[in-house]
């Protein structure tokens, strides 16, 4: 069981925390020989299987690294493209890594804004009033669970779907913001959580959920 991230949403949908506390490896670095066997296109600046799988590799993985080295997007390391890098085949044999594309920070400012406005789309969409929103939401590889503050303040946690104690985690998180970022007079509400004593009782209280279940 994990803890995957932790997304804290301010009450006009800004992200104003956001800790990637673990990701699974799902990397696959295989060598390959011309022509490769694998049918790729640029997709939002990166280059992305769109066709074929094997050995783990799947439509819709990355190419993250090209012979060891770090892929920019659709770029090599020494700047060259991708897709042409890969086309010639004086290049081969060659090693790629594929694998989940990492958020950029914008893409997750992008997301929580997003999330956001689901958030309150849930609550008018309710038969009753006062509905709460948007609390879990479910899929086969993690669950994203949320708890919202009477001020607006959204605390989001996602999680293996086996993961026990999320409700008591977020009053948690919910109590580590209260002593650590507000109580800090340099803090300024609504603003982004840069605060050490905060990331640290953070990352205590997500390995001890790991390990305990409920708090």
């Amino acid at each position: 069981m994990a803890i995957f991230s932790v997304y804290v949403v301010n009450k006009a949908g800004g992200l104003i925390y956001q800790l990637d506390h673990y990701a699974p490896r799902a990397d696959t670095e295989k060598t390959f020989s011309f022509p490769l066997d694998l049918v790729l296109r640029p997709h939002d600046e990166r280059v992305v299987v769109a066709f074929g799988q094997r050995d783990g590799i799947r439509v819709g993985h990355a190419v993250l690294a090209i012979n060891g080295a770090e892929v920019n997007g659709r770029f090599t390391a020494d700047g060259k493209d991708v897709l042409e890098f890969l086309g010639n085949p004086a290049n081969y044999p060659v090693s790629i890594r594929f694998g989940r594309h990492r958020l950029s920070s914008n893409e997750k400012l992008m997301l929580a804004s997003m999330f956001h406005s689901l958030f309150a789309i849930g609550s008018q969409l309710s038969p009753e009033v006062g509905s709460s929103g948007i609390e879990m939401l479910e899929t086969d590889t993690f669950k994203l669970h949320c708890f919202q503050t009477l001020t607006g303040i959204k605390f989001i946690v996602l999680a293996d779907p086996r993961q026990t104690g999320i409700d008591t985690l977020l009053r948690k998180i919910y109590e580590i913001y209260s002593d650590f970022a507000l109580k800090n007079p340099f803090y300024s509400l609504e603003m982004p959580i840069r605060c050490e004593l905060f990331d640290q009782n953070l990352k205590l209280a997500l390995e001890v959920a790991e390990k305990a279940g409920p708090l």
